[in-house]
């Protein structure tokens, strides 16, 4: 059962949903294609240092492969959500941290976003509130959609 659908209230509905945004494996991604292209030139090189390119190749695989898995547990374990009466939001497995603001709270919403960020749908989201804010939930996944719930009452 996921955090968000065990701390809801009676009457409490979800509006949506977030998540991070694949842009998190990236850096599998570009070890992956580094492996990749070292393990296809060591095949080109002399046997001696065809050996030494093929360990270094698969090396950094295994990093990639460390990588991907990494992103995937930190995408598994972060809930991000907006309820009729409140953001919720909860990162970590065995040490847990949530932040919870009701909705009557919430001053402002900010998103960033970079270029690539705009081109390939990612956002950092700042929420406000009266005396406390929620941290920076970076690389959010349709960051307006999400800030668009936010804002409409």
């Amino acid at each position: 059962m996921s955090y968000v659908a065990a701390v809801l209230q009676p009457g409490e509905r979800v509006r949506a949903v977030g998540h991070l945004h694949w842009v998190i494996f990236l850096r599998a991604i570009l070890l992956a294609a580094i492996g990749f292209a070292v393990l296809a030139l060591a095949r080109e090189l002399a046997p001696r240092i065809k050996d030494v390119a093929d360990i270094a190749g698969w090396i950094v695989l295994a990093l990639a492969l460390l990588a991907f898995l990494q992103a995937w547990f930190r995408r598994s374990i972060t809930e991000l959500a907006v309820t009729n009466r409140r953001v919720i939001y909860k990162r970590g497995f065995l040490r847990r941290h949530t932040v919870e603001m009701n909705m009557d709270k919430v001053e402002t919403v900010d998103v960033d976003q970079t270029v690539a960020g705009r081109l390939l749908g990612f956002g950092t989201i700042h929420v406000h509130g009266t005396g406390q804010g929620i941290e920076n939930l970076n690389r959010v996944a349709a960051p307006l959609r999400l800030r668009n719930a936010i804002t409409a009452r």
